[in-house]
């Protein structure tokens, strides 16, 4: 029988060390007694009378469940790893090495995932998503860049199971979008998207160009975080303006046979917000002034804190302050600015591939800030 040496002790020492301190940061005793008390709410009988609240209750819990079960399942995996690692060993079996290699990779990268969230501790960090795109220099290139990049975020979110709506979307005349508002409904949602706020650029060669020449255009990508009902800012009637109109879009759908768009325009600071993704001019209503108000706290906590920075911030769609750029021609790469991160595969990027800048892009914010 061939002996087998197989020694990654330091390896799972190091995830050891790592997991212990997650598991200090995560607060595993906070996370038992906040379930066991959402789960005394959820058993309550007349729950459901208040359908808002229920859902946030159910929503909360199973946040929480999940968050404690891959805490759970890692500490199992990493005892289950070292007696395949002594099994190996003793039996001098290949098998069980390789699989306990494999184990080890598959753990390291759980971890540092998890290790990324724990990074995820600023006051909105924890809340649902806003991302507005808009198509900036370029023209037609950019709104089809805009385009791809709501398809990107979109499958990103769809990946990782999150409830990802489109609220609103500006087609353009010729090719893609001008704008699009997305709301992307998970665990830390923002603190997770806050990094992909900036100016996107793309070069290519451009389908829309019969010469054939290199294009560059520009697309800008804000997030903001969706505030909870308890932040919300009080709008007064007579600081907003409402406009009801036909909702756009290509095909004949339901929803563009009437006028059930909405268009807020808040007066003192000039935000506009629009919603057409529901049926019901009431239900377009509704999430419109979700999104402002949520636009409304931004701005108020960036005056009362002045670190306009750490927010959405005014961005422009231009050379000035590119955060990435997605290269299709002459060669294919997409570089992070901030991060220097970069990968040289943009169609797996394109199709929602965004962990790896993600998780570049919170170190980063990190260590700029400490």
């Amino acid at each position: 029988m061939d002996m087998i040496d197989l020694d990654i002790s330091e390896q799972i020492a190091a995830l050891r060390s790592t997991f212990g301190d997650i598991r200090a940061v995560v607060g595993v005793d906070k996370l038992k007694a906040e379930i066991a008390d959402l789960s005394e709410q959820a058993g309550v009988p007349d729950l459901w009378d208040d359908t808002e609240k229920a859902q946030k209750v159910t929503s909360d819990l199973s946040h929480r469940q999940a968050e404690l079960a891959k805490i759970v399942s890692i500490e199992s995996r990493l005892d289950d790893l070292e007696v395949l690692v002594e099994l190996a060993n003793e039996a001098g079996d290949e098998d069980s090495a390789a699989e306990a290699r494999t184990e080890l990779t598959s753990i390291q990268k759980v971890l540092g995932d998890l290790e990324v969230q724990t990074l995820l501790n600023g006051e909105f960090d924890s809340h649902a998503a806003v991302i507005t795109i808009r198509a900036g220099a370029g023209g037609v290139d950019a709104s089809d860049f805009a385009e791809m990049l709501m398809r990107m975020y979109l499958r990103w979110s769809e990946q990782h199971k999150f409830s990802a709506t489109v609220l609103d979307t500006s087609y353009a005349e010729e090719a893609g979008i001008k704008s699009a508002t997305i709301e992307v409904d998970a665990p830390y949602a923002f603190g997770t998207l806050s990094v992909e706020a900036g100016t996107h650029r793309l070069v290519r060669m451009s389908p829309f160009n019969s010469a054939g020449k290199r294009q560059t255009s520009f697309a800008a990508v804000e997030v903001v975080p969706l505030i909870e009902q308890t932040d919300v800012i009080e709008v007064p009637e007579s600081d907003i303006r409402v406009d009801v109109f036909r909702s756009s879009g290509p095909g004949g759908q339901s929803v563009n046979t009437t006028d059930s768009a909405v268009r807020i325009t808040h007066l003192p600071t000039g935000i506009v917000v629009s919603c057409q993704n529901e049926k019901s001019q009431i239900q377009n209503r509704a999430a419109a002034m979700r999104v402002l108000q949520s636009r409304l706290l931004l701005v108020q906590r960036e005056q009362e804190a002045a670190q306009k920075k750490e927010f959405a911030g005014v961005i422009t769609a231009s050379w000035g302050d590119q955060m990435r750029s997605y290269v299709l021609a002459p060669y294919q790469m997409v570089k992070d600015l901030r991060t220097d991160y970069e990968v040289n595969n943009p169609t797996n990027v394109f199709d929602g591939d965004l962990d790896g800048f993600i998780n570049a892009g919170i170190k980063w914010r990190k260590r700029d800030k400490d």
